[in-house]
């Protein structure tokens, strides 16, 4: 049994955080980070909204798209052999929760935002391959503070936070990004041409573009947000997917390579068919 995507959706939240909104806090400027980011602005979800209001939200939009209801969603049972499984996936992150407005390195960065894919069961492959991987060693260049794992509450004084060693991660993501995305290829015995759009992860708009060169794609293949919505995390492929099947520059057929990279650190590809 395979399975394959039949609906997108994705959340952003309603307050909008430009650039210039950021050099009335910070030593910064909206033309410093535009050219070394690619962002323009970002989302910030409102007081009280959480990571699983905003999940939910994109995850009934992909229902919508797909036209079912939450009803028509199967309970998932791992090891279950049911022929019609329907199941959201949803990246959601409040990433704001945990940005240091002193650390301008980072500040400028991250945003909150959903999106979410509805996977159901089907006779060929629409998820072609996945390629995950994660290296320890280099946990100390992106990772949080703390967090509820570590009795982190809010109000405690003892607030987690993001920190991130930000020229050796570029270096790291662009390296690790494009073996990843050979490895992908590699497995499926595909060709660079054989791809019609790249979906990355939307960190920085440098990083991006490494990995479309070593596709050899045109960046008008390239599905990109990261000037309207930041860097979302677990949160950003998703929505740039959406972005795409929504203003039909995917379509159904398409071949698309999705790629993202996080703290840990770890990062990954996925091909799938739409």
């Amino acid at each position: 049994m395979y399975s394959r995507i039949v609906g997108t959706g994705s959340y952003l939240p309603e307050r909008v955080v430009h650039n210039t909104d950021l050099e009335k806090i910070m030593e910064t400027s909206d033309t410093w980070i535009r050219e070394r980011t690619g962002i323009e602005r970002r989302h910030y979800a409102a007081e009280g909204q959480t990571t699983v209001d905003m999940a939910e939200l994109a995850a009934r939009r992909a229902l919508d798209a797909a036209g079912l209801a939450p009803t028509d969603v199967d309970l998932i049972v791992f090891g279950t052999t049911t022929p019609d499984l329907v199941f959201p996936n949803a990246g959601a992150e409040t990433l704001t929760r945990i940005t240091d407005f002193t650390d301008r390195t980072t500040a400028i960065l991250f945003a909150d935002g959903a999106g979410a894919v509805l996977l159901e069961a089907a006779d060929a492959p629409g998820v072609i391959s996945t390629h995950l991987h994660a290296d320890g060693s280099y946990q100390n260049l992106l990772y949080c503070t703390g967090g509820i794992s570590r009795g982190y509450e809010p109000g405690s004084g003892n607030r987690a936070v993001i920190r991130m060693a930000g020229r050796e991660v570029f270096k790291i993501a662009v390296t690790m990004l494009g073996s990843v995305v050979d490895e992908a290829l590699a497995a499926n015995k595909l060709q660079k041409s054989d791809i019609n759009w790249l979906v990355p992860h939307q960190a920085n708009i440098r990083i991006i573009q490494a990995v479309a060169r070593k596709l050899d794609l045109p960046m008008e293949r390239v599905i990109v947000t990261v000037q309207d919505q930041g860097n979302t995390s677990a949160a950003s492929v998703p929505l740039a997917l959406d972005k795409g099947v929504r203003d039909g520059r995917i379509q159904p057929g398409d071949l698309i390579l999705l790629e993202a990279f996080g703290g840990g650190l770890t990062w990954g590809a996925a091909l799938i068919r739409m």
